[in-house]
């Protein structure tokens, strides 16, 4: 599959930029306190050490006054909907303005952070293949810039309707579709659904990533002993109907999807184009059992939720603060999980993992979830993205209150990253 794997900028066959020089990250605070240096360098964390204690003919970004993590991922999005709550009729499928959306989608969750996107697209009905391609030409242009990924969703896959659907999800994965996938709910036959999306993830070694309300504990069952054990993975979402079971089925499902390896993504933020009803997932229960839970953003400004923000750190925010997650517990549904539901390596601020990373603005991981106001966003090795906040009170010189001012802004020596 073309597209089904990390593209980074400077790999080989990409001739798009030349080598990635190193970079050295200054005076950042690290999760457990310490203050540290970080250096980069194709690709990778070099090594960290104590600040001031790194030297290197490298760029260098001050991140005095910012806390270092691994950067977060984005595990569900609509990028063919994205940023079309204000169109007025029906929204448009055109290639060009899919492709136009879902860029400037991926553009804004990368700022928030999100080094690594998975978008799914529907297709079939009368878009046919369209918005899959633009999507997939939105991947291309922002090889670089952050990973996207793909999933195809078509609207049936049983009986004679489902023909063409199951038709266009192989030319999909053909095309460059990273993982197969759908809304079994909405097909007349939801365990065939699953089926005929197995059987298509079976012959092509591609992941599957169901839409599901998760309502109905036998389905979910069912799906559970469908894909236990299946590589390269399983994942469900957004399974806010699991918490309106009761407790003792709902924790009896729990144990089943544990058992079978399937990670559940939530969406902590609201809802989206591919189930009916709100709710979140029961995410302390389902940790409890043994699943990996990680957390998405679902709709960004579409009809679903024409003010979704798309943004990892306020999904890991309500997590924390609407449902029982301590602070590391929240930002690792955003980052390692939802990395490893991605298929991508683990990330840590140690020396020999990738460089994939984000500097948010305060002194330690519950303040940064609370604000989170400046970030600096770091993709295979180098700066891509920066937000810089500035606060300030009118007629507030006699009161020495703290001020974000030009001097705390991370400064990058010898030229920049893209911006």
């Amino acid at each position: 599959m073309p597209d089904s794997q990390p593209q980074h900028p400077h790999s080989p066959g990409n001739d798009s930029t030349s080598e990635s020089a190193a970079l050295l990250l200054c005076g950042a605070k690290l999760t457990d306190g310490r203050i540290v240096d970080v250096r980069l360098d194709n690709g990778r964390i070099e090594a960290v050490g104590t600040a001031g204690s790194l030297t290197a003919h490298a760029k260098r970004v001050d991140l005095v006054g910012y806390v270092l993590l691994p950067a977060p991922a984005e595990p569900h999005i609509h990028g063919d909907t994205a940023l079309s709550a204000e169109t007025e009729g029906p929204v448009s499928y055109d290639g060009p303005d899919v492709q136009r959306r879902a860029t400037e989608a991926a553009l804004l969750q990368l700022g928030h952070g999100a080094t690594a996107q998975r978008a799914h697209v529907r297709i079939g009905d009368v878009q046919g293949l369209g918005p899959m391609e633009a999507v997939l030409q939105a991947r291309r242009s922002l090889r670089g810039l952050t990973d996207l990924r793909t999933v195809a969703m078509p609207r049936l896959l049983t009986g004679l309707a489902g023909a063409d659907g199951l038709s266009m999800l192989r030319d999909a994965v053909k095309m460059g579709a990273s993982a197969v996938g759908g809304c079994p709910d909405l097909d007349p036959d939801p365990t065939g659904y699953v089926e005929a999306v197995l059987e298509v993830a079976a012959e092509h070694g591609c992941a599957v990533d169901l839409h599901t309300d998760g309502g109905d504990p036998a389905r979910l069952g069912r799906i559970a002993t469908m894909t236990g054990g299946l590589r390269p993975g399983v994942t469900i979402g957004p399974c806010g109907g699991l918490g309106r079971l009761p407790r003792e089925v709902a924790a009896r499902t729990a144990d089943q999807l544990a058992a079978a390896g399937v990670t559940v993504v939530c969406l902590p933020q609201g809802g989206c184009a591919g189930v009916d009803r709100r709710g979140t997932a029961p995410v302390r229960l389902l940790r409890a059992a043994g699943v990996r839970v990680a957390a998405g953003s679902g709709a960004l400004r579409d009809v679903a939720n024409p003010v979704g923000r798309g943004d990892p750190l306020e999904a890991a925010y309500l997590l924390a603060s609407r449902y029982g997650l301590r602070p590391e517990e929240a930002y690792d549904c955003v980052s390692g999980a939802a990395r490893a539901a991605l298929g991508l390596p683990e990330v840590r601020v140690e020396a020999g993992f990738p460089a994939e990373l984000i500097a948010v603005r305060g002194d330690e991981l519950a303040g940064a979830l609370s604000l989170a106001y400046s970030r600096v966003v770091v993709h295979w090795g180098r700066v891509v993205a920066r937000t810089s906040a500035v606060r300030e009170y009118c007629d507030s010189a006699a009161l020495d209150l703290p001020r974000q001012g030009r001097a705390g802004k991370p400064q990058e020596g010898g030229g920049g990253g893209r911006r």
